[in-house]
């Protein structure tokens, strides 16, 4: 069976955004960009929270922006329409749009990105339908809607990515409450962010 795993860029005390909703300080230098692109490589199914989805249409308009069929690796070049972004960035939008999508919400009517799923509420046994017809590893982002896969014993993985910044509260990465992890890899970057792969028990 493929892997559940739950991933989140979070300060250094644990939170995904600040009191005022605020993430810049979460963007991911080049280095740890190519670094998550490769970990994204291994999904196929994205599970999302409705503000995690809204987060990330944006790399929906770079994926089919003239994307696909291009490379930015072996010395191709960048769509001219693309350039001067970072190449990690440009590989990301190919992975995200490659990539299918399931939105949790009880508000979205339709949705703006392909591959893309509305479902009303978290259902636990259709999940693990999910996880046993897959042939890839499905990720969970947005820590409301993971809450509730880490309540159903439904999370296999946790991976965070520590910056090296305190913003003294906000939106939670983690759950409240106890949860039992063993470490299976740790990286450190250039810029002070830290990479922790756990197993979750």
């Amino acid at each position: 069976m493929v892997s559940l795993i739950y991933s989140a860029i979070c300060s250094i005390d644990g939170y995904v955004a600040d009191e005022q909703g605020n993430f810049d300080w979460a963007v991911p230098d080049a280095q740890v960009h190519s670094f998550v692109n490769e970990l994204e490589r291994g999904v196929g199914t994205y599970l999302l929270g409705r503000k995690m989805y809204e987060t990330m249409i944006p790399w929906e308009a770079m994926a089919h922006g003239g994307l696909h069929g291009s490379s930015v690796s072996g010395g191709s070049s960048v769509p001219e329409e693309f350039a001067g972004i970072e190449a990690a960035t440009v590989e990301f939008a190919e992975i995200w749009g490659g990539i299918d999508k399931v939105v949790y919400s009880t508000t979205l009517t339709e949705v703006s990105t392909a591959r893309t799923t509305i479902v009303r509420d978290f259902d636990a046994d259709a999940v693990r339908a999910l996880q046993s017809e897959a042939v890839q590893d499905i990720s969970i982002g947005g820590p409301t809607v993971a809450a509730c896969a880490f309540a159903a014993g439904l999370v296999d993985e946790c991976r965070l990515f520590l910056c090296p910044v305190s913003v003294g509260g906000g939106l939670r990465a983690l759950p409240e409450g106890r949860l039992d992890l063993q470490l299976l890899e740790e990286q450190t970057f250039d810029g002070g962010v830290i990479y922790l792969r756990y197993a979750v028990r």
